[in-house]
């Protein structure tokens, strides 16, 4: 039986200062992601614009991951970290720049719009470092024995800082603007600058310093296809949320359907996030780990069922409740996917095998938007969201049908193993 202390990690104090500055980050990205997205629906009424934003992040995310992977395993990590975070401050300076009241005089708005564009585009390159970077990191700070606790404070931090930041956002672009609003993602990305600071250097673990790039990637690839846990939690991941990427039409429900404004357009963005958060502070104290394949199947199924029940929901609590679930599926689901990474990714190889999972699930978030974008603007919004989630169970009930090895994944030994090391 795997017994846990659910706050082995936070005994380490360099892991608080490192969750401390990952919540500002985050704070900060998903702030200055909704702040976008209002002001891009605004300036277009076009849902397929909402589908670009994602598309604009996805290609260079999915072209620069396995190079940003390679990058990673051969650097150290944490002044590859304050790079990471000081080119985002320069990204946010430039929206904040554009979102001036002067610019929109002089500039036209085309000019405007895709100036924001190359500045989300130029954010996906980035994105493409910070997750392989953090990945490894988290690795330097505490000890193996504690990976699975430090992946979940971690992940329970990502998702209270997209609670509290999108639901900031929806109330700062009411009460001061998108202007300000982008002013205060800047001085975040300053202060976690200056916070990362305190980080000590970390050792470079990769024997390999010097790999041809193309060597290199080719066994980061070849490793995640031949560990099966890890491809079947990364394909069955990167289907469900491909297919149920709602979430990048929140301003069409809000603005147009719902009828909720700025600050109900906040709340709705915030609510998957609030049932992710709890889900994982739950999975602290209460491991999952026994029969791991079979909940992740359910988790994703249920995640599926919650995003139908929002596309069809014309009250608005319902569709905070129906999005709730969906949070408290995902959570469930991204605790055992990076519980799986984090066991199973040698020291040397944690750069490239986060940039494969970059390519399988981040990427597909903003692949989903697209998709989501360019259905709904085909078929209509409604229908568009109750499609994704349709095409999300039928995947999970492909899946379990034909991969009876995964559904009895079980990674409950693995953990007591690692509680047993020195």
């Amino acid at each position: 039986m795997v017994t846990k202390d659910p706050y082995a990690a936070l005994r380490f104090k360099e892991f608080n200062v490192f969750l401390l500055l990952r919540f500002m980050l985050v704070f900060a990205w998903s702030m200055q992601f909704i702040v976008i997205e209002w002001q891009v629906y605004s300036l277009t009424k076009d849902p397929l614009s909402l589908g670009i934003i994602g598309l604009m992040e996805i290609v260079p995310a999915l072209s620069m991951a396995l190079f940003a992977g390679h990058i990673v395993d051969q650097r150290e990590k944490r002044n590859l970290f304050l790079w990471c975070i000081g080119l985002f401050s320069l990204i946010s300076l430039g929206l904040f720049f554009l979102s001036d009241a002067s610019v929109s005089v002089a500039w036209s708005q085309q000019s405007i719009l895709y100036s924001i564009y190359a500045f989300v585009f130029f954010g996906g390159m980035l994105r493409a470092f910070f997750g392989p970077t953090i990945f490894s990191l988290i690795a330097l700070i505490v000890p193996k024995k504690v990976y699975p606790n430090a992946a979940t404070w971690s992940s329970s931090t990502w998702q209270m800082a997209s609670i509290l930041g999108p639901a900031f956002a929806g109330f700062t672009i009411n009460w001061i603007g998108v202007h300000w609003s982008l002013c205060i993602v800047f001085v975040l990305v300053i202060c976690a600058f200056l916070l990362a600071l305190v980080i000590s250097k970390k050792p470079v673990l990769n024997p390999k310093i010097g790999e041809p790039v193309i060597q290199s990637l080719k066994e980061g690839v070849r490793f995640v296809f031949k560990t099966k846990a890890i491809l079947g939690a990364l394909s069955l991941d990167m289907i469900a949320v491909l297919f149920g990427g709602a979430v990048a039409l929140l301003p069409i429900f809000a603005q147009d359907i719902l009828k909720v404004g700025s600050e109900g357009f906040g709340i709705l963005r915030a609510a998957p996030a609030v049932g992710a958060f709890l889900t994982m502070l739950t999975t602290a104290y209460i491991p999952i780990a026994r029969k791991a394949g079979l909940k992740l199947l359910f988790a994703v199924f249920g995640f599926g069922v919650s995003i139908i029940v929002f596309g069809l929901s014309s009250v608005f609590w319902i569709s905070v409740v129906a999005l709730f679930f969906s949070g408290v599926t995902d959570g469930v689901s991204m605790v055992i996917r990076q519980t799986i990474l984090q066991i199973k990714t040698p020291d040397h190889m944690r750069g490239r095998v986060s940039s494969v999972n970059s390519m399988f699930v981040g990427s597909s978030n903003e692949l989903g938007a697209f998709e989501s974008g360019l259905t709904a603007k085909l078929m209509g919004t409604v229908t568009a969201v109750v499609f994704g989630g349709t095409m999300t169970l039928i995947t999970v009930l492909t899946t379990g049908i034909v991969s009876p090895s995964f559904r009895n994944l079980d990674l409950e030994g693995e953990l007591e193993a690692h509680e047993n090391e020195d």
